[in-house]
């Protein structure tokens, strides 16, 4: 591997701010603000929004949205139903 091209890559506590939950591990990013861990050492401290703890996703809080409303609310706003059913009616009476 070539020197001086990688970054730096450090134990990093990253603090969610929505929880309070903290959790330290391995990472290139980099802060000015730090926090004394558990273990008595100093490390760089990362707020962060949104992490495993919080996301909906991970927490099983996740809102599914209802896809088969969206065509029937279509439908309803552009008459497409009455629209189609007088379509198959032209035809039927042509024949």
């Amino acid at each position: 591997m070539k020197k001086d091209i990688h970054p730096d890559y450090h134990p990093v506590v990253f603090k969610d701010t929505s929880t309070g939950d903290s959790f330290l591990i391995q990472s290139t990013a980099t802060s000015k603000t730090t926090v004394e861990w558990e273990d008595g050492n100093t490390y760089p401290l990362v707020a962060v929004e949104i992490s495993s703890k919080s996301h909906p996703y991970y927490t099983g809080k996740m809102k599914f949205v209802d896809s088969a409303g969206r065509v029937e609310k279509f439908q309803k706003k552009y008459n497409w139903d009455k629209r189609k059913g007088a379509e198959e009616g032209d035809k039927k009476e042509d024949k």
